[in-house]
């Protein structure tokens, strides 16, 4: 009886588990069959599945929307803010764990305290000090602040994860004569992959999906990300679902195969960085 209803209690779970899954996954359904149905079709039957399978929405939004440059657009400014991010995320929290005093616990409070910060709250001021340094419809523009707004979660993660690394290793080095930089890069970085990886996936998929941050700093339609690109679908008489629905299902297959083909990367390193030391 113990093992009945012990395997009934799991299987149970199992069924609510499955369930919400499936309500999760619903959006992503109806964004991809409604992706093939022309616009008569889509507004008629919006939950069927399309009567046949037609190429002509990705093409068109392909042209519409001179999808390559919004994609080219989007992946420089992900790559390079994750790049940067990693790069100064890393070393600050390796100089804030490593070298423990009181400055430099304040500089991680506040570090921890700017994650609380909504961006809604300095979008204004960041607009008007980006117009005054000139950043405003620039690429490297909009990389610095991506940098800036997420520097301070990534250094979260960094401190975290250092914590479970061995200041043992370090010291060997030292003995060897290596410098600190050279500890740094040769020895504690390598060590850093699975929260590199997790910093770069995550930030990646917030930079990917943003609207609100290049809508603001990026104005010149050939700046524009897939995001703005695809907003320009939705008039104020006229909405293309159909051109649109296509090209969200474009916009999302690269960043979700990053994210799949690396997810087992980013649980290591959460759960390596929930250790303390």
């Amino acid at each position: 009886m113990k093992k009945q209803s012990y395997g009934m209690k799991w299987l149970s779970v199992e069924v609510v588990v499955i369930l919400v899954g499936l309500l999760f996954l619903a959006p992503f359904y109806f964004v991809l069959t409604n992706s093939f149905k022309g616009f008569a079709e889509l507004l008629v039957d919006t939950s069927g599945l399309p009567k046949s399978l037609s190429w002509d929405n990705y093409a068109r939004a392909w042209e519409v929307l001179n999808f390559p440059r919004a994609f080219l657009n989007s992946l420089l400014i992900t790559l390079f803010s994750a790049l940067c991010m990693v790069v100064a995320a890393s070393m600050a929290a390796y100089r804030l764990l490593r070298h423990p005093s009181r400055i430099n616990r304040v500089l991680f409070s506040l570090f921890v305290a700017a994650m609380v910060v909504p961006f809604q709250a300095i979008m204004i001021p960041l607009v008007q000090v980006g117009n005054w340094l000139q950043f405003l419809n620039s690429i490297p523009g909009i990389i610095f602040c991506y940098t800036g707004l997420g520097v301070s979660f990534s250094i979260f993660l960094y401190h975290g994860f250092m914590k479970s690394i061995p200041l043992e290793v370090e010291e060997a080095a030292v003995m060897d004569g290596c410098n600190p930089y050279g500890i740094f890069w040769r020895i504690v970085f390598p060590l850093l992959k699975p929260m590199t990886i997790t910093v770069i996936v995550l930030q990646s998929l917030w930079m990917w999906n943003d609207f609100l941050l290049p809508l603001l700093v990026l104005q010149k339609p050939e700046l524009q990300t897939i995001q703005l690109a695809t907003n320009t679908l939705f008039g104020q008489y006229l909405k293309q679902w159909d051109l649109a629905l296509a090209a969200l299902v474009m916009g999302i297959v690269p960043i979700l195969t990053f994210f799949l083909v690396l997810q087992k990367h980013v649980i290591q390193g959460i759960t390596a960085g929930a250790v303390k030391g």
